[in-house]
């Protein structure tokens, strides 16, 4: 029986990536469709697909597959045939990474989900299928021109930091579910406005779009392909590109340059800067802004704490786990930043 999880050490998964000279595609891809038996299904494309050298994350539930996931350049038309088989994903787009050298994922991880986006959302009480309009690039820009044109970024707080569309409203939000009723209330007054709603591939848009309209909102729309294929779209058609700074990513990359303006700053020293790390203390692990000075001042650590804790013998590291709170453990991710005062930067 082939082996349906990964068995070996994901250090050592990360060393033969980083040493390899493979080329690797990434991409991402989700489709909804009722699934009788998603564990099934997950076991079945796990044997076919990690048989061509598949990396990546992907979630499988009863609506549908989302992944994202890198795949060896020599390998990709054979895995493109053999994801097409699949009737219910058979010809769907494929968003192909901008930034890419092959480094985003190490293995293969297909989890079986209740829902493939975390939503919070009855999905019984309103038709999933009416969904907002899609648009391509050109038509995007073209709304945009448009002087009562709202655009709607569906995507968490950390991912809007570092880039965004121009004019665009951002949530303070950590999460998908939690931005759904906070953008219904900000939205209010403007029902009947022209609304364009954007995400990273499209995904949570799709889900959020049906439920705007079912909720009266009259002109919903959508970045079809999100910011990935909005991207790709002006580049290969050379339109203005309405997109500032950086795309999040959720895989080793962190991020792909979308244009050249850093829209963010360094978490520590406040120096312009949109590159997110975690922060080197395992015993931490926050997600925040760090640029290449503060790295090297604080051990690609978040504080003075961290970086003081991770220059401790590991015995000792491993006895204190637990019994000393940092940064991770205090905040939610993105959320931790430095201060400053008088005396000198202050972090806990």
């Amino acid at each position: 029986m082939a082996k349906l999880y990964n068995r070996v050490n994901s250090d050592e998964l990360k060393r033969l990536l980083l040493e390899s000279d493979e080329s690797r595609v990434t991409l991402s891809f989700y489709q909804y469709h009722h699934i009788e038996d998603p564990q099934s299904f997950r076991d079945q494309i796990y044997k076919d697909w990690s048989a061509l050298g598949v990396f990546g994350r992907i979630y499988v539930s009863f609506e549908g597959i989302n992944g994202q996931i890198s795949v060896p350049a020599n390998q990709f038309e054979s895995f493109k045939e053999a994801m097409y088989a699949v009737p219910f994903l058979n010809g769907i787009r494929l968003n192909i990474a901008i930034e890419d050298d092959g480094k985003s994922f190490y293995k293969l991880k297909i989890k079986v989900r209740k829902k493939i986006v975390a939503d919070g959302l009855d999905d019984k009480s309103f038709d999933v299928t009416k969904r907002g309009k899609h648009l391509d690039a050109k038509e995007v820009n073209e709304l945009l021109a448009k002087d009562e044109t709202l655009i709607v970024d569906m995507r968490n707080h950390y991912e809007s930091e570092v880039g965004y569309f121009e004019g665009a409203i951002c949530p303070d939000v950590e999460t998908f579910r939690e931005a759904l009723p906070v953008v219904e209330d900000m939205l209010q007054k403007d029902k009947d406005k022209d609304i364009i709603m954007y995400c990273t591939g499209g995904i949570r848009c799709e889900k959020a779009s049906a439920y705007y309209l079912h909720k009266g909102f009259d002109n919903v729309y959508m970045v079809n392909g999100g910011i990935i294929e909005y991207a790709r779209q002006c580049d290969e058609q050379g339109l203005p590109n309405k997109f500032i700074g950086k795309n999040f990513v959720f895989d080793e990359r962190m991020g792909e340059r979308i244009s050249d303006e850093v829209v963010a700053k360094c978490h520590q020293c406040g120096k312009p800067c949109d590159t997110h790390v975690n922060c080197a203390n395992d015993a931490c692990h926050i997600l925040f802004i760090q640029c290449d000075e503060c790295a090297e001042k604080y051990q690609s650590c978040c504080s003075v704490k961290c970086s003081d804790f991770i220059r401790l013998p590991q015995g000792e590291q491993d006895k204190l786990k637990g019994t000393i709170k940092f940064n991770g453990t205090l905040f939610g991710k993105g959320r931790y930043k430095a201060f400053h005062k008088d005396e000198g930067l202050v972090m806990e």
